[in-house]
């Protein structure tokens, strides 16, 4: 875990995505890795994940920065299983 200059905790991780979903009638086995940064409490709550652990989490997608597009996932709330 790391603190932001503002002492606010961040953690930065990959999500696995891996289901089935329904595309034009047919099965699609679908897997990703979702980059994502969680902030303050779904930080600390992130940092007692263990690797491979199932999580359910709520957030949004929003760019990496202003120069860089690629999107990230940023947690608002994460449920351990």
């Amino acid at each position: 875990m790391r603190y932001t200059p503002g002492g606010v905790a961040r953690v930065g991780l990959k999500i696995r995505h891996t289901s089935t979903q329904q595309e034009a009638g047919i099965a699609r086995k679908v897997e990703c890795d979702i980059p994502a940064i969680a902030l303050d409490k779904a930080a600390l709550v992130t940092s007692k994940m263990l690797p491979g652990q199932q999580v359910s989490v709520e957030g949004f997608l929003a760019q990496r920065s202003l120069r860089n597009t690629q999107l990230i996932l940023h947690i608002d709330n994460i449920i351990l299983k």
